[in-house]
């Protein structure tokens, strides 16, 4: 296959937004019939037909949709460039965030916060499985992902896993049922709880819990979204094993009260990255700053290390 011509795609480009031939070549200046054959000429070197005819107008084809997504990528990433090694610019700088479609989205906007709200700065998340986030990742398509779960560590795979908060769980409801002063033990075993699913940091620690303290607890539902969590807590499904941090809101409003802390569960809030020549300059007021714990206050515990 024939090199990608940059300026054919700014063209497609340009067709794709307009939905006429016409139409964009007015704007870009160029004769119809000329922009046709460029378009024509990007079509021969991807092998597919980008458009097809309806009506007056063109719409885009299957592998016209796929071609104008690569495009406007590539285009980000040509802006991206010139911004790094020129430093900077008047473009807002962006920041490409993954995140954990499961992850609490309070811890989420805790490690944002000092980069949202600039007039200089667009804040992109993009949410989805480990998997793909990972993905995007290598790809460079972001340029940091939030998570729970530590990536794996081969030779083939050196993502650099920077811890940045620490979260210790409790056993949260509604005033109602947890508020009441009743042992710990005690709201356990007799309490419907509702916890997290099994592959997780934290229900692997309730579970030991549980089985030290001799306790059969009543599960009223297994969830693997902390918003569901939250949301099944309000509505009062029973008492949830979750880091206070997620009902933060509930908590301050009085809808629900922690009942006590579990001792020993947390859940620990990695930021993954990999090594990049001319890494995200934004990352580092958010990676090299001291991890916050549950409180809020400083978690000298915490470390930010490196997956090697």
């Amino acid at each position: 296959m024939p090199p990608l011509n940059l300026h054919h795609l700014r063209l497609f480009s340009a067709v794709a937004e307009d939905g006429t031939l016409t139409g964009a070549a007015r704007r870009l200046n160029l004769s119809a019939s000329a922009l046709s054959a460029q378009v024509k000429a990007l079509e021969g070197s991807l092998g597919h037909d980008l458009f097809e005819r309806r009506g007056r107008g063109l719409v885009l084809t299957e592998a016209g949709r796929i071609a104008l997504d690569h495009a406007q990528a590539i285009f980000r990433t040509a802006e991206d460039l010139s911004a790094t090694l020129k430093g900077g610019g008047q473009k807002p700088r962006a920041l490409r965030v993954g995140a954990l479609s499961t992850l609490s989205r309070n811890l989420q906007i805790q490690f944002l916060m000092p980069v949202i709200g600039k007039p200089d700065v667009d804040v992109v998340v993009r949410s989805g499985s480990q998997k793909e986030l990972l993905a995007g990742l290598e790809s460079l398509a972001l340029d940091v992902v939030l998570t729970n779960v530590a990536p794996p560590r081969d030779e083939a795979r050196r993502y650099l896993v920077h811890r940045v908060a620490e979260q210790a769980a409790g056993l949260i409801g509604t005033p109602e049922r947890a508020g009441q002063g009743r042992p710990l033990v005690e709201l356990l075993a007799r309490e419907p709880l509702v916890l997290p699913t099994r592959e997780t940091a934290i229900r692997a620690g309730f579970d030991v819990l549980a089985a030290r303290l001799g306790v059969v607890p009543r599960i009223a539902a297994e969830v693997d979204d902390m918003t569901m969590i939250r949301l099944l807590a309000r509505e009062d499904a029973g008492l949830a094993v979750i880091p206070p941090i997620v009902v933060r809101d509930e908590l301050a409003n009085g809808v629900l009260v922690e009942a006590g802390p579990l001792p020993g569960i947390t859940e620990v809030f990695l930021a993954v990255t990999v090594e990049r020549r001319f890494p995200n300059p934004l990352l580092a007021d958010l990676l090299f700053r001291t991890p916050v714990g549950v409180d809020g206050g400083v978690d000298t515990g915490a470390e930010t290390g490196a997956a090697t």
